[in-house]
């Protein structure tokens, strides 16, 4: 074989793994590699982004997309810093993700050499880290079995984050060493006693309830899991910013298990007498705090299935813990005997009557309707569009709203970040699009915009055509709203003096308008569908509508009559 150098070589493994796409920002510590792409543009596609958390943000959302790891490259030291965030989102998110960092080199290790960091102790999972591997690559002839063991860490079991150090002067260094065929993932499959011991369950039950959602999924495994529910006639509800995992559509949706959570629906939760939680950590947005399934033991019995046996029995002891990935547990479940009629038929009907109910909007002030606006996206967007958000009270109105068909219809259609992170939807649509080029639609707060409003440049610069709702209120509304529930009236911090959104849009190459009256948005959503280039829309919410169901100021009432 030819030598080639280990930059070279790199790139190979990567486009071997099936990598179409990596994200980054260009640094000197990785310049052989840089170069590996440039001689192989035609293969894999280098993105070029503005700031680090924004592309390891963009490398998340394709590894939520695809299934596989998303690529992130960064530089060593603050590269590797700025990258965290989205590493710490593929964390709790449960998203498969390799970082790669270009490194000081051999010979200046443990010099506090310029830009130097200890990698293992920033992100190793020995320091109780976010990473499930950190590794450095010393030896240029073990690339690519470093390459094949960090996709197979980053899918298998419970999906997640591996970080490959990558030394300088290795990357430069000859090898003749050759990739390793691609990798893919291995299928835990239910224990069969298990599965007859949840059917006795689900026999002696009488108010169950499903919790679909984490990692995993594909349209394959929802589609079994619609056929499950619809054999046994079980409510399923979503979890937390997993709302594409069971068809939004369907007569036994019960509605997402999350933020903002409907009423009822909790209730619902801790009424049941069987939960069956398939995919989710069951982590605090999903659990109200841990109050709707109390930790470590549930009012109700609870059957949990995880891809990860680490995560089974860690905060909750489950009446019965299945250790099966997402396809293999779904279509188990499929095919097992359901009994000619069930006594919770009214409970099932009468769960997805309160998500039905749950759409009937709140009266609330100013010129702005948002529910009549997420309609109007339901009505617009194609099916298959890609809905994307960061953290921030803003983000309720799609969660409340908007109904996903998602992965049952072949998509997966919902990216947002459980871990809570602001900044992560405007790179995450820019993913979708580069990823998939379908109709992509960022909703974003003002606040959240400006954490990584950058990346415009990113999506005008690669041909990344996106719509972003932008929800203008003056302020980082979620925390004003838990400031006015604690301390009414002191508000501290969270006041924004914000710039001219729409024309920093025009700035980047994005064409942008602003609307302060509800009519105005459908001609505006419109034009952006029928435009080549990406579309900011400007929406100047009044301050008082903090919530879907409350103003600011009944928080602050309500608040000072508690005190």
């Amino acid at each position: 074989m030819t030598p080639q150098l280990a930059g070279h070589l790199l790139v190979d493994c990567l486009i071997a793994q099936g990598v179409t796409h990596a994200f980054g920002v260009p640094g000197e510590s990785y310049l052989a590699v840089l170069d590996g792409l440039h001689a192989r543009q035609s293969q894999i596609r280098f993105i070029t982004c503005r700031q680090e958390g924004g592309a390891a943000y963009m490398a998340e959302a394709h590894g939520k997309l695809t299934g596989r790891p998303g690529v992130c490259m960064v530089t060593r030291g603050p590269g590797a810093t700025n990258a965290s965030i989205g590493v710490h989102t593929a964390f709790q998110d449960s998203t498969p993700m390799v970082l790669l960092v270009g490194d000081v080199a051999s010979d200046c290790r443990d010099r506090e050499a310029f830009q130097e960091v200890d990698y293992q102790a920033f992100f190793g999972p020995s320091t109780k880290g976010f990473a499930k591997r950190v590794e450095r690559i010393n030896d240029a002839d073990r690339i690519p079995e470093y390459i094949a063991r960090a996709f197979a860490t980053a899918m298998n079991g419970r999906p997640g984050r591996v970080v490959l150090v990558l030394p300088e002067d290795m990357l430069t260094r000859m090898t003749s060493a050759q990739p390793l065929a691609k990798v893919e993932a291995v299928q835990a499959w239910s224990d069969p006693g298990a599965l007859r011991t949840l059917r006795e369950m689900l026999l002696k039950s009488e108010r169950p309830l499903v919790i679909a959602g984490g990692g995993g999924w594909t349209p394959q495994s929802a589609q079994a899991l619609q056929r499950f529910a619809e054999n046994w006639r079980l409510p399923v509800g979503n979890a937390f910013r997993f709302q594409d995992t069971f068809d939004n559509h369907h007569p036994l949706y019960a509605g997402d298990v999350g933020i903002g959570l409907n009423p009822k629906l909790a209730a619902r939760v801790k009424a049941a007498d069987l939960i069956i939680a398939i995919g989710p950590r069951l982590g605090e947005m999903t659990t109200n705090n841990y109050t709707l399934l109390e930790a470590p033991c549930p009012k109700q019995k609870l059957v949990h299935i995880h891809s990860s046996a680490e995560e089974l029995n860690r905060v909750y002891q489950a009446d019965l813990a299945i250790n099966a990935t997402m396809n293999a547990a779904a279509r188990s479940l499929e095919v097992l005997t359901a009994p000619v009629s069930v006594p919770w038929e009214q409970w099932a009907l009468d769960a997805n009557a309160d998500y039905l109910g749950n759409l009937q909007p709140n009266k609330l002030p100013g010129d702005i309707d948002m529910p009549a606006i997420v309609g109007l996206l339901q009505q617009h967007l194609p099916p298959d569009a890609v809905l994307t958000n960061g953290a921030g009270n803003f983000a309720s109105w799609v969660h409340r709203f908007y109904k996903h068909h998602g992965l049952v219809k072949g998509h997966k259609t919902q990216l947002a970040p459980t871990v809570g992170a602001m900044g992560y939807g405007v790179p995450a649509g820019i993913a979708a699009a580069v990823t998939t080029g379908r109709v992509v639609l960022t909703m974003a707060g003002d606040g959240d915009f400006l954490m990584n409003g950058q990346e415009l440049a990113t999506a005008v610069q690669h041909g990344a055509k996106t719509i972003i709702v932008l929800l203008n209120n003056g302020m980082y509304g979620t925390i004003r709203m838990h400031q006015e529930r604690e301390y009414p009236n002191h508000s501290s911090g969270s006041h924004l003096q914000n710039p001219d959104f729409a024309a920093l849009a025009r700035a980047y190459g994005y064409a942008g308008v602003r609307i302060t009256q509800t009519a105005e948005f459908e001609g505006e959503l419109l034009a952006a569908l029928g435009r080549t280039e990406g579309t900011l829309i400007e929406v100047m919410l009044d301050a008082e509508v903090i919530t879907t169901r409350a103003t600011l100021s009944a928080i602050t009432e309500q608040a000072l009559q508690g005190k």
